[in-house]
């Protein structure tokens, strides 16, 4: 092999001077919130981008994943912000935090100034090495009443009528009393005109149900993981007409056939969704249904968990 030259060298070495080393920050954090009334789930992803700036997204306990745009990190002690969402405020959101170890410390000011704690530890990768075996279905709604499931808040408004499961008036989300790591859903559900719901995966994802049948395919709307992953073409029916999720999740990577179309084919989930029961990613969680908006039903709700 022949030499080196001496100008080849040098692009070699000042490449390797200005090249991205990765930082101690980097990867996927599940957050616990103390918002003082509530211990609120979120979750923060930080990248490197070019030489040396990080920025990543960002999830708080309500709305979707939202980009940061630079994360300032010295090497133990990090900060960032990000503008309003649903808040009706011109104020950021300001975190800063210490980083030790595969743990996070910090606080959060919030758009309206109020200052919460919070503890983070790095996400779990929930990389399966097999694939899995499926067990026997499970009906989780009898079609009788809500024998199973329980109400997020004091409000329960759930009833079941004639094998449907309503949410007549905003109110509380409803849960599956049991807890589930990997599983095929079987759900069914109509909404009316401006419809808003979702079906959340180990209470943690949520896969958007929403009338926004003429919309812009994107990740906040029906079909999408909210905020993370949009469908990949249109399907909906419009409000008014039953339809069928068939969602298959194994570890993070999950498949939605939609009214029988594949509208997200094997994708990897990031992190939990706005309005996560918990951020506790390593652990089985239950099917909720979102019940806070406007009326919505569901009916033959079935199961197939994995072995």
């Amino acid at each position: 092999m022949k030499a080196l030259s001496f100008f080849t060298m040098m692009i070699l070495l000042a490449f390797s001077a200005f090249s991205q080393t990765d930082s101690p920050l980097e990867g996927r954090w599940d957050l616990t919130v103390d918002q003082g009334f509530r211990i609120a789930p979120s979750w923060l992803e930080v990248r490197h981008s070019g030489i040396k700036t990080l920025n990543g997204y960002f999830v708080a306990d309500g709305g979707s994943a939202r980009p940061v745009s630079r994360v300032n990190f010295d090497g133990k002690t990090f900060s960032f912000s990000i503008p309003p969402q649903w808040e009706r405020v011109d104020k950021d959101l300001v975190v800063d935090g210490v980083l030790e170890g595969d743990k996070m410390t910090g606080t959060m000011i919030n758009p309206e100034g109020k200052k919460w704690t919070f503890t983070g530890v790095r996400a779990p990768t929930l990389v399966r090495t097999s694939a899995p075996v499926w067990g026997k279905p499970i009906v989780l709604f009898n079609g009788k009443n809500t024998e199973g499931w329980h109400a997020s808040g004091q409000k329960n408004q759930w009833v079941a009528e004639n094998g449907v499961l309503k949410s007549p008036v905003p109110g509380s989300n409803i849960i599956t009393d049991k807890t589930f790591t990997d599983f095929k859903l079987h759900i069914e559900f109509r909404y009316p005109e401006n419809g808003n719901s979702g079906v959340y995966l180990r209470g943690r994802y949520e896969v958007q149900i929403e009338d926004s049948k003429n919309k812009w395919i994107w990740p906040n709307e029906i079909g999408g993981v909210y905020g993370f992953i949009a469908p990949s073409q249109r399907f909906a029916k419009g409000p008014g007409v039953w339809q069928t999720y068939d969602i298959t999740l194994v570890g993070r990577h999950v498949t939605v056939v939609a009214n029988g179309v594949t509208i997200i084919c094997n994708q990897e989930i990031p992190g939990i969704t706005g309005g996560a029961l918990d951020s506790k990613e390593g652990e089985p969680g239950p099917i909720m249904l979102q019940g806070d908006h406007e009326p919505i039903e569901y009916r033959n709700i079935t199961i197939t968990p994995a072995k």
